[in-house]
């Protein structure tokens, strides 16, 4: 019974997000053009040595997942505009680091391993060794261990995912496609019971949130970042991908149930909330999560595996509302939520609130952006 009701709710949900959505302007490829260019344009000048240390409760290197994030989001506008800037902001950020990683080659940590995303991006530019010479030899290090244990936190999934499938293109090598399998799978079914709840298709970020752990209202925890992490980890992954690299269906799988579960919790207002089942806890618009969706989404519509007709008005409606709701005029975005593993984490979340971090609610920003702007109206 119970299954039949939340059935019922979510096709009722559903319905009634796809109607007040459809009446929305699709925006034109220039007007998103021009608001990607604007909130990069404020961060950039905001900091202009790419490698200066981050100072927030403790100073941390600037090669950390936080940037690594916005760099992601960078490569991608750059695909649509080649400015020469942003290349060589990019450059200048691996360059200042030594092509680095936090805590030297010997880490474990995907947070750490996320500038290499970057790194190889800019070693397929211009082909030079000692871009790459470190991160390979990190993820190497991790494969030689056997140990497949380490992805304990869902936003893991996209931080390390991503490097392994880029090594894979570059070397031929499905080896590294593989061992991102293993590492992929223990996360999903092993870790804390398993982290990923297929009947919801959301993911608890750790074993922290596996029930009996509840929110207020007696709902799972599904943090609306978190999520939108697995989602980009798995659009990237697909995307970098050949199309007969092994295990790409089981990624394809999860992503669609994880879209579908997304479209019947949307917020009336096009945002998503930071707690997905539990809008009463630490309710309201929020940007990162939501941008992350919008990216996941808008790439399925432009891959065609999913069905425009009913994702383009989901997906311009979440658009419309960031740019009305959250953009500033000179580019700062707002309700971006700051870091931590959950809900009551990095409050207050606001329009004129700073997060702890600006770096990476942009990438994902701008990684959604570009998505957006290559959809057909």
């Amino acid at each position: 019974m119970m299954i039949k009701k939340k059935i019922a709710i979510a096709l009722t949900l559903f319905g009634l997000v796809v109607q007040t959505s459809v009446a929305q302007k699709t925006p034109s490829k220039k007007e998103v053009l021009k608001t990607l260019i604007l909130t990069n344009a404020y961060f950039m000048n905001k900091w202009p040595d790419a490698g200066k240390s981050i100072i927030t409760n403790r100073e941390r290197p600037s090669n950390i997942w936080t940037r690594a994030v916005y760099y992601e989001g960078l490569m991608s506008l750059y695909q649509l505009k080649a400015d020469k800037a942003y290349y060589e902001y990019a450059l200048q950020w691996g360059e200042k680091h030594k092509w680095g990683i936090r805590d030297g080659i010997a880490t474990r940590n995907a947070d750490n391993q996320a500038c290499g995303q970057t790194y190889i991006d800019l070693y397929n530019i211009d082909k030079k060794p000692e871009r790459i010479k470190d991160i390979k030899a990190s993820m190497d290090l991790m494969m030689k261990s056997g140990k497949i244990d380490d992805w304990t936190w869902i936003d893991a999934l996209q931080m390390g995912m991503p490097v392994f499938a880029q090594l894979g293109v570059l070397y031929k090598d499905n080896a590294y496609y593989e061992y991102m399998y293993k590492m992929y799978m223990y996360s999903k079914n092993v870790e804390g019971g398993g982290l990923y709840n297929a009947k919801e298709g959301l993911w608890w970020r750790d074993k922290d949130f596996v029930p009996p752990y509840k929110e207020p209202n007696g709902e799972d925890c599904y943090w609306s970042r978190g999520n939108g992490w697995v989602v980009a980890a798995l659009v990237r992954v697909l995307e970098i991908m050949p199309k007969d690299a092994p295990h790409r269906d089981e990624y394809l799988k999860t992503y669609h149930e994880m879209i579908k579960s997304l479209v019947p919790i949307q917020r009336t207002d096009g945002f998503w909330n930071v707690s997905l089942h539990d809008p009463t806890n630490f309710g309201g618009k929020e940007t990162s999560g939501t941008a992350l969706f919008v990216y996941g989404m808008a790439w399925g519509v432009n891959q065609g595996l999913l069905d425009q007709k009913v994702y383009q008005p989901i997906i311009v409606k979440a658009w419309n509302a960031m740019i009305k709701d959250a953009v500033h005029k000179n580019g700062f975005l707002g309700y971006v939520q700051g870091t931590g593993k959950e809900p009551k984490d990095g409050q207050p979340v606001s329009y004129t609130n700073v997060p702890d971090f600006e770096d990476y609610g942009l990438g994902c920003f701008l990684l959604a952006g570009t998505e957006v702007y290559k959809m057909k109206k």
